[in-house]
C-alpha cells in the first residue's frame, strides 16, 4: 500500500464525514507554511507517548500541514538534577538555573529533542533538530534567577528554511542570550514568543489527560473566553494548575488574530481535534458573545436567513419565517452561528442549528449548545441522514430513532409514551429547506 493511500486510510478511519476533512484541510492550507500551528509538547508526553506523538505529527506533514513544534523536558530535568544532586529552587514558578543546572538542562533538552526528531523520522517524515538558535533571549534577572531568559526574538528564517526543505522544525526551550550564552526559557514564555511571531491559526498543547477537566472530571469540549472566562475564574473548582493554564491561554489569545484558537488534546486525539466538528479535547478561543432572543422582532431577519441558507447551502422553504413560533434563538454577535428553538406542542424543538463553514472549528457550536442545555432541560430535533453534524448530535443526545431519511434525537425526556408521540409527529413535519 502506498504511503499516500495509508495516510488517507488512517484519516478516514477516524473521521466519518469526508466533507469535514476537505473543509478543515482547505482552511488550514490557506495560511502561510509556518502559520498552520504551533504545537507545545511537554516532557511527560515525550517520555510516555513518543510513538503516538510522532505518528500524529508525521500524519499532519503527509497531508501538507507542517506544524512548528516546541518541546519541554520538565520531568526529565527534575530527575536529572536530583541524580546530580543539584539544588534548583523555584521563584514565582521559574526554576533558578545556575551553571550546574544549566548543564543538566542542556543535556536533557538536547536529548529530548533528538529523541523526538528520530521518532518522527522513523515514521518516514523529515524533521530538523533545532534545540537552540531559533529563540534569542535576555536575562530576566541574573542575580535572582541565574541563566534564565525571556525571549526577545524569534528567528523565523530558520523555521522557514526547515519547512521549505520539507521538514518539521523541532525546537527546545533553550535560547541564546548576550554573547552567545545559552539560557533556559520557561515553556509558556517560549510558546508566547512563537505565537506572537508566527500568528498561527492553531496553538496546540499535547496533554496526557487530553484536555482541561471540568467539575465532573471530564474534559471540557470548548471554552469561549468572551462568555466563559469570568464565570470560570469565579468557580471554586477552577484552581491551581487549571486556573494558571486558563490565564496563560487568555494571555496567549489576547493579542492573537481572532482566527487563532488553542486546543488541549492528547496525541491520539490530535487528528480528531483538528479535523472534526466534535473534536477531541478542549478548544479555547477568544470567541464572541452569544445573544439569546425570545421575540422574532428582536432578530435581524435578513442576516439570520442568510446565515441558515449559507450554512446549509440550500434555500429555506417559502413561509418558514412567517410560520416560526419562536421559543428562543441563540445567535452569535456576528451572525455566524445560531440555534433556533421553537415551541412544538409544549415541547422545545430545535428547528435550526447552523454554523457557517468559515466559523467551524472555533467552538461556537459547543458554546451555543451549552446555552441550549442550560435553558432547555429537554429537547427534540431531527436531522437528515447526510447532515455533517450527525456525529456531534449523537454525542449530545440521550436517544435517537430513524424514520425514513430523518434521524430524530432527544435529550432530557424519559417517558416512553411522550417520546413515541413526539418522534411520530416530528417525523411527519414538512421539510423547511428546499430540495437540492
Amino acid at each position: 500500500m502506498s504511503q499516500t493511500h495509508q495516510t488517507i486510510v488512517q484519516l478516514l478511519s477516524q473521521i466519518s464525514d469526508k466533507k469535514e476533512i476537505r473543509s478543515y484541510l482547505n482552511r488550514f492550507s490557506e495560511v502561510g507554511k509556518t502559520r498552520f500551528a504551533v504545537i507545545k509538547i511537554g516532557g511527560a508526553i515525550i517520555a510516555e507517548q513518543l510513538e503516538e506523538t510522532a505518528s500524529a505529527l508525521a500524519f499532519l506533514h503527509r497531508v501538507g500541514l507542517t506544524p512548528v513544534v516546541l518541546h519541554g523536558g520538565g520531568p526529565q530535568l527534575d530527575q536529572e538534577i536530583t541524580k546530580r544532586g543539584i539544588d534548583t529552587p523555584k521563584i514565582d514558578g521559574l526554576r533558578v538555573t545556575q551553571a550546574a543546572a544549566l548543564d543538566a538542562a542542556r543535556d536533557v533538552f538536547f536529548g529530548a529533542n533528538i529523541k523526538l526528531v528520530e521518532a518522527i523520522r522513523e515514521q518516514g517524515v523529515a524533521a530538523h533538530s533545532l534545540p537552540t538558535g531559533v529563540l534569542e533571549a535576555d536575562y530576566i534577572n541574573r542575580e535572582t534567577y541565574g541563566f534564565v531568559g525571556e525571549p526577545t526574538l524569534v528567528r523565523q528564517g530558520m523555521l522557514q528554511n526547515s519547512v521549505a526543505a520539507g521538514a518539521i522544525p523541532i525546537i527546545s526551550c533553550m535560547g541564546i542570550g548576550p554573547g552567545g550564552q545559552m539560557l533556559n526559557i520557561n515553556g509558556d514564555s517560549a510558546t508566547r514568543a512563537l505565537v506572537a511571531a508566527l500568528e498561527p491559526m492553531k496553538i496546540i498543547f499535547l496533554s496526557g489527560v487530553g484536555g482541561l477537566l471540568g467539575e465532573d472530571g471530564e474534559a471540557l469540549h470548548s471554552i469561549n473566553l468572551a462568555t466563559d472566562f469570568s464565570a470560570l475564574m469565579a468557580a471554586d473548582w477552577v484552581h491551581s494548575g487549571m486556573r494558571l493554564k486558563l490565564q496563560e491561554i487568555a494571555q496567549l489569545l489576547e493579542n492573537a488574530p481572532l482566527s487563532t484558537s488553542v486546543s488541549i488534546t492528547s496525541p491520539e486525539g490530535l487528528l480528531r481535534e483538528l479535523f472534526t466538528h466534535g473534536g477531541s479535547g478542549t478548544l479555547v478561543r477568544m470567541g464572541e458573545a452569544i445573544h439569546k432572543y425570545s421575540q422574532k422582532s428582536e432578530l435581524n431577519k435578513a442576516q439570520l436567513i442568510q446565515l441558515i441558507q449559507t450554512a446549509f447551502e440550500r434555500s429555506l422553504t417559502p413561509g418558514w419565517w412567517d410560520d416560526l413560533e419562536l421559543d428562543s434563538a441563540y445567535v452569535t454577535e456576528s451572525y455566524r452561528a445560531c440555534a433556533i428553538v421553537k415551541d412544538f406542542g409544549g415541547t422545545a424543538y430545535l428547528d435550526k442549528f447552523a454554523v457557517l463553514e468559515e466559523a467551524r472549528g472555533e467552538g461556537l457550536a459547543h458554546a451555543i449548545w451549552r446555552r441550549i442545555e442550560s435553558n432547555h432541560p429537554s429537547l427534540f430535533w431531527r436531522t437528515h441522514k447526510d447532515n455533517g453534524f450527525n456525529e456531534f448530535y449523537a454525542e449530545r443526545a440521550t436517544g435517537s430513532i430513524k424514520r425514513g431519511e430523518w434521524t430524530i434525537y432527544w435529550y432530557g425526556e424519559t417517558e416512553f409514551a411522550r417520546i413515541a408521540e413526539m418522534t411520530g409527529k416530528i417525523a411527519n413535519l414538512p421539510a423547511t429547506l428546499e430540495a437540492i
